[in-house]
């Protein structure tokens, strides 16, 4: 049964015009709160962060929240040098996650303000939901600046759980399970649809650590040579690949 969830809208505010509403989050007073099934097996969209937890489902294999932020915050972050936007790898308790994040975003010469205080904010809601869904106390946590054709080929990660969206620049692409073995083996030449997460959509989706074969097969869409650059951000649990837990002992 599909369960409705009233709530009250957002009051933001735009630091460049006094009394004009930003864009929101959901700008609907009247939200769906779980997942709802697409066509295809353990696919499922949702209209809030709550309905992400719905990956917990033995039969979820992918969850997308569809949502927008401010426009506002899009153009800023388009409008950056690629030296100033973040590129860093922590292993953090999300409650230090904002201190754990600052030194990089002074250390790029981001520029301090709403934007920048935005940002760090949804990410840090990101990283608390993601450590409640996959009951962990440490959230290894990548926020990337690319430029190039990394993981360009179809692949499955393996992991248990992963949580992507990215902040600026194309999202990124994936292949319905009945797809995936095709897009496996063809990789450039795959000729089959090829599914794009919109810009700010958050996607969550099972590995194949979860069961071997399985894991929704995707890619970091190709920009190389286009002038374009992503703000990729990145959420797993603590791994081997892991950097130490923050703070660092020196």
């Amino acid at each position: 049964m599909t369960i409705l969830r009233m709530h009250a809208a957002d009051k933001l505010e735009s630091p460049h015009a006094v009394g004009i509403k930003r864009d929101v989050l959901s700008t609907s007073t009247l939200e769906i709160a779980t997942a709802t099934a697409l066509p295809n097996a353990g696919i499922m969209t949702c209209k809030s962060a709550k309905g992400l937890e719905d990956i917990r489902e033995p039969e979820a294999e992918l969850v997308i929240w569809q949502r927008t932020l401010p426009r506002w915050l899009h153009s800023w972050l388009e409008e950056l040098k690629p030296q100033q936007l973040p590129d860093l790898h922590v292993l953090v308790q999300p409650p230090d996650l904002r201190l754990a994040l600052q030194p990089y975003f002074e250390e790029c010469s981001m520029p301090d303000g709403d934007n920048r205080d935005l940002l760090l904010g949804d990410i840090d809601d990101l990283v608390s939901k993601f450590a409640e869904i996959t009951q962990v106390d440490l959230v290894d946590v990548r926020l990337e600046c690319i430029s190039d054709n990394a993981c360009r080929k179809f692949h499955r990660d393996s992991v248990e759980t992963r949580l992507l969206t990215t902040y600026r620049g194309p999202n990124t692409q994936w292949v319905q399970p009945k797809h995936a073995a095709r897009a496996l083996s063809k990789q450039t030449d795959f000729e089959g649809p090829i599914e794009d997460l919109s810009l700010h959509d958050v996607a969550i989706f099972k590995g194949s650590s979860t069961k071997p074969g399985n894991g929704i097969v995707h890619r970091s869409p190709p920009i190389e040579g286009t002038r374009l650059t992503r703000l990729l951000l990145c959420l797993n649990k603590q791994s081997i690949t892991s950097p130490d837990p923050w703070p660092e002992e020196s």
